[in-house]
């Protein structure tokens, strides 16, 4: 399989950055896309609604359905997976991509950015999957891909941003536990995590405008996550993927064209040694 065509995805912040890459990727195929994500009126400091986003992927070759989706309720995920399934039929894919951040030590991190974190990417991401679930359990082919990294116990992840770990690790635990769970039932689950920096609206406020010539941008995200999504299911769970090891492996060779500036030296992602 090497098309998305006519495949649901229910992606979580898809309304920017990464999540929506990866659903203009899909659209490109004519994919149908749900932006699950909060942002329906325009933003003071980031770019991009859920239907600045829908009309994006239609105009790629897909179809869209925005939905203003606060992950950490489980009612407005159970509205939203019934409004997809309503529309497209079902859902085959749900990339966990929605997501919150915090680089601060714990003196530094108030219990209100805590339960954020923790809300969003480990309660969320786990909500989003629990509500998808039943439907992919239908679906021919069905994936489930969290944006999180490999899992490690080096205290220097842990350090600097304990919270924000944390709350990261526990998407990733969410792919170690559902893969095996769900394995024998042909539902893969599956992790993605970038090689270097992402230039994202998230990437500007944390570096600034002048990091952006370390990063790359969404696209290599977006074509890795479509090389996982294309495979069969009962072949590829249970993966912490990283983006350019990935698409080497798939053949890619030249990775310039994912650089926000050519020949600029990158910077490396958290979590990867």
């Amino acid at each position: 399989m090497s098309t998305l065509q006519g495949k649901t995805l229910f992606i979580t912040g898809a309304s920017r950055g990464i999540g929506k890459a990866i659903a203009l990727r899909a659209a490109r195929d004519g994919a149908n896309i749900v932006i699950a994500a909060k942002t329906s009126e325009p933003h003071p400091k980031l770019p991009g609604t859920i239907h600045s986003a829908a009309e994006d992927i239609e105009k790629a070759g897909g179809k869209a359905l925005p939905l203003m989706v606060d992950i950490r309720y489980e009612d407005q995920l159970a509205a939203a997976v019934e409004q997809a399934v309503a529309k497209f039929g079902g859902i085959d894919i749900c990339v966990n991509n929605a997501s919150a951040i915090s680089l601060t030590g714990t003196l530094e991190t108030p219990m209100k950015k805590y339960d954020l974190m923790n809300q969003v990417n480990a309660r969320g991401t786990y909500a989003t999957s629990q509500a998808c679930l039943p439907h992919l359990l239908r679906a021919k082919n069905p994936h489930i891909l969290n944006l999180s990294p490999p899992l490690s116990l080096d205290p220097k992840w842990f350090a600097n941003h304990v919270a924000y770990t944390m709350a990261k690790y526990g998407m990733s635990m969410c792919v170690l536990g559902m893969a095996a769970e769900f394995k024998d039932q042909g539902v893969a689950v599956n992790a993605l995590w970038p090689r270097t920096t992402i230039w994202t609206a998230a990437m500007a406020m944390i570096g600034g405008q002048e990091a952006a010539r370390g990063c790359r941008t969404p696209d290599i995200m977006a074509d890795a996550a479509h090389a996982i999504l294309t495979t069969n299911s009962r072949e590829v769970t249970g993966q912490f993927f990283i983006d350019e090891d990935l698409l080497r492996s798939r053949g890619v060779t030249d990775f310039d064209p994912y650089a926000v500036e050519k020949g600029a030296e990158l910077m490396p992602d958290y979590f990867l040694d």
